[in-house]
């Protein structure tokens, strides 16, 4: 006969192991587990990502694309501008949704194909722009190559975030618009690693080489922050710049067919 100290005990191991199950691949979307766990479970949730999400489109243009437009300015125009980790494309299109930024060019940069596919559905077919399905960890980009670069509520989610703000550093010509998001709120506490402190990250910006940097509240769990790459920008932006274009066309663009 079982006794009850056996069946509490097996009640609180399987309680455990669902919580484990939780923190791992639904609380923190599997980063603990490595980028392909993270990228699979991206692809699996890919064709109901937007209505989890239950986005409100006038308040994406409210609150991310009319602040956003307004800080790339309009001596970065013509824009070139990487969106990484771009998922369903969701910048890209409160922007163009709000009538804002016409003349960019946009590449939308994430590791999974089937939100990559969804963007495409949801943005049409654009000589503006580029799809690339790729990792965060090493951009297939020339240094000092886009005017503006992007990363929104998906740094958390990488392997090293702090290698990935590098990077994105790295591809972001002198005086180019760096905007990223941090996640605050509860969750901090159980993403160990993968979130900062504010002193953290304003030293880490400034570490490599930017400044102008701003942080404020973004939504409900996150902070936006801003920042300029050191040194002057050279107008205008390079969006219809001949040798940015066959770079581009030089890369594999995700195939969506």
């Amino acid at each position: 006969m079982i006794s009850l100290g056996l069946v509490v005990a097996g009640v609180v191991g399987l309680a455990l192991l669902a919580l484990l199950i939780y923190w791992l691949f639904f609380l923190t979307e599997g980063v603990y587990l490595g980028e392909r766990v993270v990228v699979w479970l991206y692809d699996l949730y890919a064709s109901r990502y937007d209505a989890i999400k239950e986005w409100d489109m006038r308040e994406e243009i409210e609150y991310l694309a009319i602040p956003f437009a307004a800080e790339v300015g309009e001596r970065r125009r013509p824009p070139l501008i990487l969106d990484v980790a771009a998922g369903t494309g969701r910048l890209t299109l409160a922007v163009r949704l709000a009538g804002l930024l016409p003349d960019a060019r946009w590449v939308l940069l994430d590791g999974s194909a089937k939100m990559l596919a969804v963007a495409r559905q949801r943005l049409g077919s654009d000589e503006r722009l580029h799809l690339i399905r790729h990792s965060a960890r090493k951009l297939p980009f020339e240094d000092d190559f886009f005017d503006v670069v992007t990363c929104l509520e998906a740094l958390e989610f990488m392997p090293d975030p702090k290698a990935v703000v590098a990077e994105l550093v790295r591809v972001l010509r002198p005086g180019g618009l760096l905007v990223i998001t941090n996640r605050i709120g509860r969750i901090r506490y159980f993403m160990p690693g993968k979130i900062w402190r504010h002193a953290d990250l304003y030293a880490l910006l400034k570490q490599l080489g930017q400044r102008r940097i701003t942080i404020r509240p973004f939504l409900v769990d996150y902070e936006w922050v801003s920042s300029v790459k050191s040194g002057s920008f050279v107008a205008p932006g390079r969006a219809d710049d001949e040798t940015v274009l066959r770079l581009l066309e030089a890369l594999p663009n995700f195939d969506y067919n």
